[in-house]
């Protein structure tokens, strides 16, 4: 299954100058200047860090940890996060693939590299069909692991695969990990272009895994990618109302299991506050805001603007206005279509 996420260190928006803006009381945000894109947590930095200077090894001991320990939802993060990296200095995984070729760790690392590189290209199809064996490789590396079957889903997404071999991947990921949360945002990568429009079906599919998952698994906030989806796609029928606001309540829910200003949940929560901010619920986006605190994530919002940080930024001025204003939610939803950001 594939699912789909660097530069080193963290960029830190400095081109900004901090404003002074109206805020509820005792709601204290960090300044425009201390906010992070991307941000690694404590346990990937130093392996982006040592990968800067030219070493493999804290990589591989940090890969090694998560597949030792069965943390797949880390490792499936790292993967993504030490690929974009590669992707740009290459050096120290060439040197890693030199010294361990069997190193399931670096197979995992190459297969996610590949289908990123290719995805890239105008010959994406063509080149995804090559970089299969690499894939296959990674999956024999250690065969609990669900992550190669992330890739593999993102893969057959991009190669346009038929139905038929997807459900063998979907089969093969769950079987390993049934509440992955990669496997699950790639299975929906797939069935959204296969069901272009048809947002109810996306929606079926994020609640029944929702409602199957432990309450504090990040599956929780798959309708939320479905919401997110419905609300940025100009077509297809529209959605009522209470369903996207369910999806945005059991987000929420999720959210508070996790600690504020923390980069584990950040990405869910950048998501959880678009979708709210679209929902007119400034409230409850200004707490999503008050937890991310420094750690913006890339997506949702290099999906909105080829500027994800200043976006972020943008909508956390927003919220805080609406919110401020003593409005904590608008009265109606608008779709957004692809020019609208």
């Amino acid at each position: 299954m594939v699912d789909t996420m660097a530069l080193l260190p963290p960029f830190v928006r400095t081109s900004r100058t901090t404003r002074t803006l109206v805020q509820q009381p005792a709601v204290a945000l960090p300044a425009d200047d201390e906010v992070l894109l991307d941000a690694p947590d404590d346990r990937l930095g130093p392996a982006l860090v040592a990968a800067g200077q030219g070493s493999w090894r804290t990589a591989s001991q940090l890969l090694a940890a998560t597949r030792e320990g069965a943390a797949w939802e880390n490792r499936d993060r790292y993967a993504v996060r030490l690929a974009s990296f590669a992707q740009s200095r290459a050096e120290w995984f060439e040197d890693w693939r030199t010294a361990a070729p069997h190193d399931p760790d670096m197979l995992l690392v190459g297969a996610q590299l590949a289908v990123a590189r290719a995805w890239q290209s105008p010959a994406r199809s063509e080149l995804l069909r090559e970089v299969s064996p690499l894939i296959t490789a990674a999956a024999r590396g250690d065969d609990r692991d669900p992550v190669p079957w992330r890739i593999a889903l993102d893969h057959a997404h991009g190669s346009n695969a038929g139905h038929k071999y997807f459900e063998e991947l979907w089969e093969a990921a769950i079987r390993r990990a049934p509440h992955h949360y990669g496997c699950h945002a790639a299975a929906m990568r797939y069935l959204a272009d296969s069901w272009h429009g048809s947002h109810h079906e996306c929606f079926d599919f994020a609640e029944t895994a929702a409602q199957d998952a432990p309450a504090d698994s990040l599956v929780q906030a798959l309708p939320t990618r479905a919401a997110l989806a419905y609300l940025t796609d100009g077509c297809g029928p529209d959605v009522p109302h209470e369903r996207l606001d369910a999806a945005a309540d059991r987000a929420i829910a999720l959210s508070a299991r996790f600690p504020a200003a923390d980069p584990w949940p950040a990405e869910m929560r950048n998501k959880l506050a678009y979708v709210l901010s679209r929902l007119g619920r400034w409230t409850d986006a200004l707490e999503q805001v008050r937890l991310i605190g420094p750690y913006a994530t890339s997506f949702p919002w290099d999906q909105l603007s080829d500027d994800p940080l200043g976006r972020f930024l943008e909508l956390r001025e927003e919220v805080r206005l609406h919110a401020a204003s003593g409005h904590p939610r608008s009265g109606h939803t608008e779709r957004a279509h692809s020019g609208d950001h």
